[in-house]
């Protein structure tokens, strides 16, 4: 079954965007934007809320850009040739390969994970993310650290009053300034105490 994955930069502190909306510290550098396109080669679909699709627009026509370099464009093409599901209560349409969800986060993912096809279900927005995330749905919690403390703003995770337990996969520096951390979700087996958590 395809896995759901939910993949950020984020905080030292645990936020995705401070506390004025930006997120100029999260800017990569050459390790960081090939190991980011490793990552996307292994996604299949990528569900998305709208403010983080209206951010991602920018890579819809990157290739115009004269100062992208060879590591930028060729994530920008797998960018493109990506299949994207919006969710929004306010776009009429979208651009590229996105189309508009026509259902729940839940409905979606098992729509997805019924057809045919390969490649992680990856989620990227915070809001979405607590979404699917209540629904028990995420299998893996990918983040990608970095040195700076914000004191506010959007949180990476979700903010629910239930716990989930994780198990370290991965964890690595990437760069001289970024730790990346793969983390799977431990889902509780029929009869553990950890049931009524």
């Amino acid at each position: 079954m395809r896995k759901v994955t939910y993949s950020m930069n984020v905080s030292l502190d645990g936020y995705i965007v401070g506390p004025d909306g930006g997120f100029d510290w999260t800017e990569p550098d050459g390790e960081l934007f090939r190991f980011a396109t490793d990552q996307l080669r292994e996604v299949g679909v990528h569900l998305l809320g709208r403010r983080l699709y209206e951010t991602m627009l920018y890579w819809e026509d990157a290739e115009q850009d004269p100062a992208l370099g060879f590591s930028t464009a060729e994530w920008a093409e797998l960018w493109r040739g990506l299949p994207k599901v919006v969710f929004s209560t306010t776009l009429t349409d979208v651009r590229g390969r996105a189309r508009l969800a026509s259902g729940g986060p839940a409905e979606e993912i098992a729509r997805l994970r019924a057809e045919p096809g390969e490649g992680d279900i990856a989620i990227g927005g915070a809001a979405l993310a607590a979404e699917v995330a209540a629904a028990g749905l995420i299998d893996e919690y990918r983040a990608r650290v970095h040195p700076v403390l914000l004191g506010g703003g959007v949180p990476f995770f979700p903010q629910a009053e239930r716990r989930v337990d994780l198990d370290l996969v991965e964890h690595r520096a990437v760069g001289p300034r970024t730790l990346c951390l793969r983390y799977r979700v431990t889902h509780p087996r029929a009869g553990d105490p950890g049931d009524a958590v």
